[in-house]
């Protein structure tokens, strides 16, 4: 039978779908969130929980207290990325805009965070709704720039955790199209992976293509770094311990008979142990000066450009969400998952 749950479920839907259209249609990129940040802001205010704007810069807290109890923190993201939508929806985004490097892109949630305010925003209503099942205080926090990372540090050196009571426990979901609709997947321990992304400059000395033996060439040395990269991963690091260095960039040249300067590469760096991680970045450096060495060519340049840590969810609240997961939507529609070498900044929150 039907439960009270389940029927406000029921009820609340049309109202919820109708919110998600609205947050599809009017996506908004990292930090300019400010359309959204207003309507989610908005939404709580409506609930009755204390709103702040303009934390972490676009960011929203609002804190719905009910009685003596602990803080559970409950968050979104709320960014768009910048690709033009072509579902061809009734409510697909028409969206463009600049981009900070002043390119004209669309915009687009790709990447399911209008499904993650919408889930917020039903929590917050549920909750709100039924003060009598629950004491304490929820905080949910509505983050911005979770695609381009940066947005969670930026709402703690905000005083997320100093402004605002400091959560005992906190909660974020991801919507997965691997999950058929109405499953859930939980995995105690790393379940997402810590990403480092790494620009280098492989330097050379310019030349003609027909005498490179008067040229220092970067490419050739470039070539040689990339292939020497997949040894860290296939006999430095411990095959029980995932890590991932992949090359997606690679730059140079402008001629074909030119041997140009320099070569500069962009590399994403995966990883869930700090031990693994330390040793996959020092290896991209180590090998970078080895291979330049080997050609007698001129010190590259290896940076960190940015990175965000493994989030690791806490084996005991994990089982406890399982149990309920498992009592709300039956056995055979909660999973665990495997661990993805993706990732993204709530683990800053841990």
């Amino acid at each position: 039978p039907e439960s009270p749950d389940s029927r406000w479920v029921e009820a609340a839907y049309p109202s919820l779908a109708e919110l998600y259209h609205h947050l599809h249609a009017h996506p908004e990129l990292s930090f300019h969130e400010t359309e959204t940040a207003a309507r989610l802001a908005a939404e709580l205010r409506k609930l009755g929980a204390d709103v702040t704007e303009g934390v972490g810069r676009t960011g929203v807290v609002g804190l719905l207290k009910n009685g003596d109890g602990p803080t559970v923190m409950v968050r979104t993201d709320m960014d768009a990325l910048p690709v033009a939508e072509a579902t061809g929806l009734a409510y697909a985004s028409k969206v463009t805009t600049k981009d900070d490097d002043g390119n004209t892109v669309g915009v687009m949630h790709a990447c399911g965070h209008d499904v993650h305010m919408t889930c917020l925003v039903g929590t917050a209503r549920f909750l709100a709704e039924h003060r009598d099942t629950w004491k304490g205080t929820v905080m949910f926090v509505c983050q911005p720039a979770e695609e381009g990372l940066g947005g969670a540090v930026t709402m703690l050196k905000d005083g997320l955790f100093e402004r605002f009571p400091k959560p005992k426990y906190a909660l974020a979901l991801h919507c997965d199209a691997t999950l058929a609709a109405g499953r859930v997947g939980l995995l105690p321990g790393y379940i997402l992976a810590n990403v480092d992304s790494v620009d280098v400059t492989i330097r050379g000395r310019g030349g003609h293509g027909s005498t490179p033996s008067a040229a220092i060439d970067p490419i050739v040395i470039a070539c040689k770094y990339v292939l020497d990269l997949q040894t860290t991963v296939s006999r430095e690091k411990s095959a029980t311990d995932p890590g991932v260095i992949t090359v997606g960039s690679f730059h140079g040249g402008t001629k074909r008979n030119i041997i140009p300067d320099e070569v500069k590469l962009q590399i994403t760096v995966r990883s869930y142990s700090d031990e693994t991680r330390k040793l996959l970045l020092d290896s991209i450096e180590n090998k970078a000066l080895a291979a330049a060495a080997s050609a007698r060519a001129p010190k590259p340049t290896v940076t960190i450009v940015e990175g965000t840590p493994a989030t690791y969810n806490d084996p005991e609240l994990t089982e406890r969400m399982a149990a309920v997961a498992r009592q709300t939507l039956g056995d055979d529609n909660v999973s665990r998952p495997e661990p993805r070498m993706g990732g993204e900044d709530f683990s800053e929150f841990g």
